[in-house]
């Protein structure tokens, strides 16, 4: 029997054991709903009855099956107008219109040239398309013997024998960078109480990541974005106390693309900061455009989104004030953003030796332990979480100040909101190296002990928001 006949007779005959997997598919609905924002375009290859496609709320929802049977199904069983659902082959033809999302459950297992049929997922893949692909965890073989005999799961045609990492050398070289790679379901029923800790927490610790039902993998197609021609720059300079760095970072901030914007955002400074910028911007002829502006609020986040809200440039990047970070490395940020190789630039002060006072002993201990944390949290790797330097396409910060929402305001800095964004929206994070200098002028604003208690009580906000998140996760 061929797997399109199969699958034909499983769209009849499955009511039974699709009941007793309702739980299971529910915790798939979550996990995807938590990474695919609503209303994106979303394209599902093996959509079967349409269910799942239809609980992601697309704006434009595309489910094609191998089984015209399940086609039919899909079509009578949601009449809604973002959705549609046709006939075809994975490994004949790809579909050319590009979506936001594609998804690949449990799909994998049944094509019959991998390869071919990866490759031809990326006619559908503009920059920040994203691939979400789930796949049985073979471990599971044994439990799912017994829950065919037992009636609960449809009898299976042989299917292919996939690893996570196999999975991922497949995506690697058809043109897809894998992002995150996760085991999922530890307890693939819901039973209250019970179902959180398994799939919130235990799936998420060492040893036990590895025993989840589901392999759950994240790509995204190596590709440029799309920009046209050269691009433009934001430079948002905070400045607190800093009236002895404005003229330094005026004649240090390189040129980035066609045109780069400095924008000073005075935060609340008990010095002459401001007399100083408003002085020194009059005087200036140099090549940069100039924006300034006092903050509306208290704190660096505030003075960060008040400066990126009048922003112009098509990149988006923090320089802070203090020059510690040098703004002499700003291009290195701008290339890897502009070529694609990163989609969130972070900082990272920790790898070259730092001069003598930039950093004291207590902070480097701090920085290492925070960044170890949130690699940890938004599962990708980094080491420097706090530096003050970030870059973006501000096409992208729009999409996050959308997505953190649901995070509410806990964030005075910036940093966390700006890292655990970018992992909410699966953006890649890559570390830009900098030597971390002294300063120049003036006294740190940091508090070590006031705000390293505060950025430890955003560490475990993100561990319970982000890493413990429920597979039966409800946007909110």
């Amino acid at each position: 029997m061929s797997f399109q006949e199969h699958f034909d007779w499983v769209a009849e005959n499955d009511a039974g054991p699709r009941k007793a997997q309702r739980s299971y598919h529910r915790q798939i609905q979550g996990l995807l709903r938590y990474h695919i924002p609503e209303r994106s375009r979303v394209l599902e290859w093996g959509c079967g009855p349409g269910d799942l496609l239809e609980s992601l709320n697309p704006s434009r929802g595309l489910g094609v099956d191998l089984s015209s049977k399940m086609v039919e199904r899909a079509s009578s069983g949601h009449l809604a107008r973002n959705l549609e659902f046709r006939h075809g082959d994975l490994l004949k033809e790809g579909v050319e219109e590009e979506f936001d999302a594609i998804v690949l459950d449990y799909l994998p297992g049944y094509l019959q040239d991998i390869h071919e049929s990866i490759s031809n997922l990326r006619q559908s893949c503009h920059p920040r398309t994203r691939l979400y692909v789930l796949s049985l965890n073979h471990i599971w073989r044994p439990l799912l013997a017994i829950a065919k005999l037992l009636g609960m799961v449809m009898k299976q045609p042989e299917s292919n024998w996939l690893s996570r990492t196999d999975l991922c050398n497949i995506l690697e070289l058809n043109g897809f960078e894998v992002l995150t790679r996760t085991t999922e379901q530890f307890f693939p029923f819901q039973i209250p109480l019970i179902s959180g800790f398994f799939n919130r927490f235990l799936v998420r610790l060492p040893f036990f990541r590895h025993f989840g039902m589901s392999n759950f993998i994240v790509a995204r197609p190596v590709a440029k974005p799309k920009l046209e021609g050269e691009i433009s720059c934001s430079v948002v300079v905070p400045a607190r106390n800093e009236s002895g760095n404005v003229q330094a970072a005026l004649d240090r901030i390189p040129l980035l693309g066609k045109q780069t914007e400095i924008i000073f955002v005075e935060g609340n400074s008990t010095d002459d900061t401001w007399e100083v910028i408003q002085r020194q911007v009059k005087a200036y002829k140099g090549p940069h455009k100039i924006q300034i502006l006092q903050q509306p609020g208290k704190g660096k986040w505030d003075a960060v989104f008040a400066g990126f809200s009048v922003a112009k440039g098509d990149v988006l990047v923090i320089q802070d004030a203090d020059l510690t970070a040098p703004p002499e490395d700003l291009p290195k940020f701008y290339e890897a953003v502009a070529e694609g190789r990163a989609e969130f630039a972070n900082g990272c002060r920790l790898v070259y030796p730092m001069e003598s006072e930039a950093m004291r002993f207590l902070n480097l201990l701090g920085n290492k332990f925070f960044a170890t944390s949130l690699s940890f949290v938004l599962g990708q790797d980094f080491k420097d979480s706090l530096c003050g330097t970030k870059m973006m396409l501000k096409s992208d910060y729009e999409r996050l100040l959308l997505r953190i929402r649901v995070l509410g305001d806990f964030d005075p800095f910036g940093d966390f909101n700006l890292l655990f964004g970018s992992a909410m929206l699966d953006l890649k994070i890559r570390d830009i190296l900098v030597r971390y200098k002294d300063r120049a002028y003036g006294d740190t604003n940091i508090s070590r002990f006031t705000h390293g208690l505060i950025l430890l009580k955003m560490t475990f906000f993100g561990l319970r928001k982000i890493k413990f998140f429920s597979v039966d996760h409800d946007r909110n």
